[in-house]
């Protein structure tokens, strides 16, 4: 233990930059509320812009200057998203989607605060002031954004495969200054930003800044829980991926030191990521939630900052992404940022991701391009799905029509040696080994089954391949397909039924009366008991599957529907069993040698 603390200690160099920022920290927590309030009880504010006239401007040594100018909003429109830049922090406000909507139709718009850039450079001074950029205001460098006019805010339209520069700057009063510079490309959701950090690096303690997205994510979804229960902020360091997800009210902070490779906060179906080109040092996550998980009203709200190394560099590279959480758009950003989303349990991971990227995601991709509805696709996966499985269910289903073939068998050995426990046994497995039957046949090919079961069931919750995909009566697989409205509302359930759910509890009891597995001949005393169950498991899962997405219910009521098929045909051409087909011949013999005894006996 000894050993382990002395090796465990931070180094000087540690030691200094948890200093550094613990000095920043203070700086914030004392200098902020003191400026804000004199901010408030000596100056005006634009209502629109949020900055204060140039008479009562605080006072921020080097940066005092930056508060006071025109704010310019620029509108850039590209095939996949309309952004707003504007001069207040020298970034995008504004970031409307044009493929994607909210649930009432809506442009899908993620960034809450529409006032400010959502991205912002912070750092300490030597005049002990905490500056964020975001609360400073530039000028624009580019012909679109020097208009004449401040009330026209110019608009610049960007064509596939077009890129276009936008520069910021920051200009101090030393001559120094801050640029920020924004390479748009318009066939994607990336953006690139190199920061030029112009005579400033003495200015600034620690050599050290930190870029962040301090906005929260707004929600897209109309369940506002379901929302709620996915958001979160991520940062991937060291090759392994870390989250920071709140499950209570409150405000908590998680800290990353190191070797950085990316920081991103997300929501259920859309995320913004930041990647690091500089040299890192660290990674901030912060998140706070006001109320219940559970409660739509309750509001969260994650940031997500790196820290980077400005020793040996005044440029200092970014690479941005604000979009949705789909697979081929973040593999073409980096491929392992696809790990935010929820593929399956953590020990079960090495199956599920190369599930869900060779064979879940390509399907789906490749048959959109010929069949629009998401719900034949279903079908015909869940059809895919049945017939690589088809091995494994056939031989459950097979040992399972044998077993029911011996119960009769085993009921008279259970009644022979019901006192001796050992000869029961022996005899009960002399039978299994006479006829070739496994006991175990029929649980373990379902066993193997899970892992795919699961993957799904956790994958389709999550995924944005369906969501706003509408099937029959669900308008969106990704959600519940509620049908019916109750007057009340039931615990574990709630206050609406969903339709897919019911007909797929239906389903399972009408596979477990085809496959006859709890209707056998019984074989203990209590057994009449257990058909009580065929109509539990249904009922249990109704309540377990009501509130989950109605494209995970069809696709278990495809994949059961078919299994149904599939017990009545193995019950229907018992025959075709090889150890079967043996015994039914021996019959045939048996009864053709009785035939022919009865024939001598009249003939006599």
């Amino acid at each position: 233990m000894m050993a382990w603390s002395y090796w465990s200690l931070p180094s000087p160099e540690e030691l200094e930059r948890e200093r550094l920022e613990q000095i920043r920290r203070d700086s914030l927590t004392q200098l902020e509320p003191e400026e804000l309030q004199r901010l408030s009880s000596l100056t005006e504010t634009d209502p629109e812009t949020g900055v204060s006239s140039a008479s009562t401007r605080p006072q921020r040594g080097l940066f005092a200057r930056s508060l006071v100018a025109d704010t310019i909003r620029t509108r850039v429109q590209t095939p996949l998203y309309e952004a707003v830049f504007t001069t207040i922090g020298g970034g995008p406000s504004e970031l409307s989607f044009k493929d994607y909507q909210t649930w009432d139709g809506k442009p899908v718009q993620l960034i809450s605060d529409t006032t400010r850039s959502a991205y912002s450079l912070g750092f300490l001074t030597r005049e002990s002031l905490n500056i964020e950029t975001n609360q400073l205001v530039f000028r624009p460098l580019f012909e679109a954004g020097l208009s004449s006019d401040p009330d026209q805010n110019p608009v610049i339209t960007l064509a596939d495969e077009e890129l276009l520069e936008l520069v910021y700057e920051l200009p101090l009063e030393d001559g120094s200054a801050i640029r920020y510079i924004y390479m748009l490309n318009g066939s994607n959701h990336e953006m690139d930003l190199v920061v030029e950090l112009d005579g400033v690096q003495q200015e600034i303690v620690g050599n050290a800044v930190d870029l962040g997205w301090q906005p929260r994510l707004n929600f897209t979804e109309k369940d506002l829980t379901q929302d709620g229960q996915y958001v979160s902020a991520y940062v991937r360091a060291g090759g392994e991926l870390e989250r920071l997800k709140l499950m209570e009210p409150g405000r908590n902070e998680s800290r990353v030191n190191g070797t950085i490779e990316w920081v991103a906060t997300k929501t259920k179906f859309f995320t913004q990521i930041i990647k690091p080109v500089a040299q890192t040092e660290a990674a901030v996550l912060a998140g706070e939630m006001t109320g219940d998980l559970k409660d739509p009203l309750t509001r969260h709200a994650y940031e997500s900052s790196v820290t980077v190394d400005i020793s040996e560099t005044d440029r200092l590279g970014f690479r941005l992404y604000v979009g949705p959480i789909s697979y081929y758009a973040l593999r073409n950003f980096e491929e392992s940022t696809y790990g935010m989303t929820e593929i399956g349990y953590a020990w079960m991971r090495w199956f599920a991701e190369p599930l869900v990227k060779w064979l879940i995601i390509p399907f789906f991709t490749f048959c959109s391009t010929y069949i629009a509805n998401y719900g034949v696709l279903i079908i015909l996966f869940g059809l895919l799905v049945k017939v690589i499985l088809t091995p494994l269910t056939l031989s459950s289903f097979r040992s399972m029509a044998a077993m029911r073939e011996l119960q009769p068998q085993i009921a008279d050995i259970q009644g022979k040696y019901k006192e001796n426990p050992q000869k029961l046994q022996q005899e009960t497995m002399k039978l299994y080994r006479q006829n070739k039957v496994n006991p175990l046949g029929g649980c373990l090919p379902m066993l193997l089954q899970f892992p795919i079961l699961i993957t799904l069931w956790t994958y389709f919750q999550s995924s944005i391949l369906l969501r706003q995909k509408d099937f029959l009566w669900a308008s969106d697989l990704s959600a519940p397909d509620y049908l019916v409205s109750l007057p009340f509302a039931i615990p574990f359930l709630g206050d609406q039924i969903a339709g897919f759910v019911v007909l797929m509890s239906a389903s399972i009891i009408l596979q477990t009366k085809v496959s006859g597995s709890m209707t056998g001949t019984p074989t203990t005393p209590g057994a009449p008991n257990m058909k009580i169950f065929m109509y539990i498991m249904p009922v249990m899962l109704l309540f377990f599957f009501n509130n989950f997405a109605s494209g995970l219910s069809l696709y278990y009521l495809v994949f059961n529907v078919l299994s149904i098929g599939q017990q009545a045909y193995i019950n229907r051409h018992k025959h075709l069993k090889p150890a079967e087909a043996d015994v039914a011949k021996a019959g045939v013999k048996r009864s053709e040698v009785m035939k022919s005894a009865g024939k001598t006996a009249k003939r006599k």
